[in-house]
């Protein structure tokens, strides 16, 4: 039977990563006295910790010994060294569930957000919320601080905007907050969970009895999930109705916590809470996350003017529909961090006339529907990555007459050479826009180099 984590002294703890959370579990845990190894592939362990933990580049199974598995989200749960934990009964938690048992009194109430997409925007809208209605917040989990770090912060923070990944939620089975966001679900990762039944799965178990669940009621998935809480609040595009945010007009408006009767519209009373332009990023899917952050900062007693402020003072998170450049009339606009065809559409839909850079790793997600709904803003498609094929395919079906650009190659002239064939394809008043719809581990470290590449062939065709 594993230890509780406040008994840790003398215990064996495995660290199965040694990122950036990784390194803040490793830290907690000797802190509390464990005996630690730690997984770390590529030797980027600190200097500081090389002497203080036994390091391993890999692990197929837990030393004898061990007493806890504290694991990264980027091991499957049939990677051998986690399948083998839990088949000798040892205890598999993620860095998050091991923040939330570690956090000693005062500790932070949690406000949760997952979803397919939009995670970092909602939570970084919802930090700035928190912080401009007078609390002590900061964004943790996959922005901002790791949970192990925000939970041990002194003074303590009064509350976390907490960013969870549906593969930290699989290792996540007490965690508890005061409320929890979902705000859409489309197939995604089912290379890592195997089906889009099982990513459902993880997704809504961060609607926990006790916490009000805060859902898109544009999207049926998720209201299925919502449907046996007893606490929901629901966010829309459209005009909301009793017990929902939504949008009047050019307004965000609450009809859910305090409303005040016939403040707004017609019918149906509620507060403004901001204005559309108050949001500094495009695209409606981003009035949606504005509307789902409106929420759970509302839900936490966040006044309506400090929702305003917090959405102007949010800093959008790089690699998020970010202009780089502006050459020729022509727009360029970085989204790598679309790496699924849901997420690319928002941003495809945000503009009238783009010319697409996509491609990379489809995670085993059908493009088709992504061509088919956003055929009408495409003036013309450069495909790079593993993938590029398949997103060839489904233009070819479904836009046969778009001009494509087929680079084969996958070198560092890659996106340079990307970027000039779009701005062969693209006119003045267009957009250029790299929102790729896949991972992008097959040619890159992560979405930022992508973005950062990207970014760079910009300035390059500036120089030009």
């Amino acid at each position: 039977m594993t230890p509780p984590v406040s008994s840790l002294a003398g215990r064996r703890v495995v660290v199965a990563g040694a990122g950036r959370s990784g390194i803040a579990a490793v830290r907690a845990a000797l802190d509390l006295g464990a005996v630690v190894t730690v997984t770390d592939p590529t030797g980027g362990l600190p200097a500081d910790l090389a002497g203080a933990v036994t390091v391993v580049p890999e692990l197929d199974a837990p030393p004898a010994g061990t007493d806890l598995v504290i694991t990264s989200p980027g091991l499957r749960p049939t990677h051998p060294l986690l399948r083998s934990a839990l088949d000798v009964g040892l205890e598999v938690i993620s860095e998050v569930e091991f923040g939330w048992r570690i956090a000693e009194p005062p500790r932070p109430d949690w406000l949760a957000v997952t979803g397919t997409d939009g995670k970092t925007t909602t939570v970084g809208m919802l930090s700035s919320m928190l912080q401009a209605g007078g609390l002590s917040a900061v964004a943790a989990g996959n922005i901002g601080d790791p949970v192990t770090d925000a939970v041990r912060a002194r003074p303590a923070h009064a509350v976390l905007a907490v960013e969870l990944s549906s593969a930290q939620l699989h290792f996540c089975p007490t965690i508890q907050p005061v409320a929890a966001a979902i705000l859409n679900l489309v197939p995604d990762h089912l290379d890592w969970h195997g089906t889009f039944e099982a990513y459902a799965a993880d997704k809504g178990s961060i609607l926990r009895p006790g916490a009000t669940a805060v859902v898109n009621a544009d999207d049926p998935a998720v209201v299925a999930l919502a449907a046996d809480c007893s606490d929901v609040v629901a966010f829309t595009l459209g005009e909301p109705a009793n017990g929902q945010l939504g949008v009047v007009g050019d307004s965000l408006v609450d009809r859910a916590f305090d409303v005040a009767e016939g403040a707004i519209g017609s019918a149906g009373g509620g507060v403004e809470l901001a204005r559309c332009g108050d949001i500094p990023v495009s695209g409606r899917h981003n009035v949606a996350n504005a509307l789902a952050a409106a929420a759970l900062a509302r839900r936490y007693g966040v006044p309506p003017k400090a929702i305003a402020a917090g959405l102007r003072a949010y800093l959008p998170a790089p690699h998020r529909n970010a202009v780089v450049g502006v050459v020729a009339g022509v727009s360029y606009v970085d989204d790598s961090k679309a790496t699924n065809p849901h997420a690319a559409a928002g941003s495809l839909t945000s503009y009238p006339r783009v010319v697409w850079i996509a491609g990379g790793q489809l995670k085993d997600i059908d493009v088709t529907p992504l061509v088919e709904s956003v055929r009408r803003h495409l003036v013309g498609a450069v495909l790079i990555g593993v993938d590029r094929a398949r997103i060839a395919d489904a233009i070819a079906r479904h836009a046969p007459d778009l001009p494509v650009v087929d680079v084969s190659t996958s070198d560092d002239g890659a996106m340079t050479e990307a970027v000039r064939a779009a701005a062969r394809l693209a006119g003045d008043g267009d957009t250029v826009l790299l929102a790729p719809a896949g991972a992008s581990f097959d040619m890159f470290t992560d979405y930022a180099a992508r973005g950062d590449a990207f970014a760079a062939a910009v300035r390059m065709l500036e120089g030009e």
